[in-house]
């Protein structure tokens, strides 16, 4: 998947500022080696470099990195592969915010994690948890079988697990789960109704691969009239997010 880093940070800067409370759970203290996995354009990083640590973010999508790159030129910035990764030294703690369900290995991420750390260290992280935009996932794939778009339909995108599963994993992996929370928080989209279209573009776009750009708009248009009734509240646009917050320790 190729990310628009611009339409990114204008339309969908959402993520990085609900992420500030994440910070909050990460509680960084100065001179902290800290790695942010899935950094995209760098804004939540810059925040942790902020507050007096040394941070590296690495992300996936060259793209990302190269837009990180520009706006902080001071930070490093990395490509590499959340799944399998290493870091130059351990880290006191490791923070992501809305990346690991991109990933559909999350033993892999796990591991490098507990890798990167030192003993003691901490992984701190959110991500769409069990049942994120249930409602808009469903409607597309209703809509995608409607029209015939059998294999598209199919398609999986993200993985949304719940607090049990993931908490199991991360024992597994040598961790100690101290926190960890499932919740809804339903999320602004911008520009009305509009905004469907903008998420599924930005975040959702496997789903119409092999579909030609002009059969996509009014298969969007049918999805975003099916969703309005859930997602319209007096002219805001909300999006049904839930989200898996959580805090482990290396043991």
């Amino acid at each position: 998947m190729k990310w628009n880093a611009d339409l990114y940070d204008d339309k969908h800067s959402f993520v990085s500022q609900f992420g500030t409370s994440v910070l909050e759970l990460l509680d960084a203290k100065p001179g902290e080696t800290i790695l942010d996995i899935g950094c995209g354009t760098g804004d939540l990083t810059k925040k942790i470099k902020d507050l007096g640590t040394e941070v590296t973010g690495n992300d996936y999508s060259p793209e990302m990195i190269a837009q990180a790159r520009f706006k902080y030129p001071d930070i490093k910035f990395e490509v590499a592969n959340a799944a399998n990764f290493k870091g130059e030294y351990p880290f006191d703690a490791v923070f992501s915010n809305a990346a690991l369900h991109w990933i559909h290995n999350p033993d892999g991420v796990i591991k490098s994690v507990y890798e990167a750390l030192k003993p003691g260290g901490r992984f701190v992280a959110e991500m769409g948890g069990k049942g994120n935009v249930a409602k808009l996932r469903s409607t597309v794939k209703q809509v995608l079988v409607k029209h015939g778009y059998l294999q598209q339909a199919e398609t999986q995108i993200w993985y949304f697990p719940s607090v049990g599963e993931y908490a199991t994993r991360l024992e597994r992996g040598g961790f100690r789960v101290t926190f960890a929370a499932h919740f809804d928080r339903k999320t602004p989209l911008q520009d009305g109704d509009q905004g469907v279209a903008k998420w599924i573009k930005m975040f959702g776009s496997q789903y119409f691969m092999g579909i030609p750009e002009e059969k996509q708009t009014p298969l969007i248009e049918e999805i975003t009239a099916l969703l309005e009734p859930h997602y319209n509240e007096n002219g805001q646009w909300y999006a049904d997010y839930k989200r898996l917050r959580f805090t482990a320790v290396k043991e």
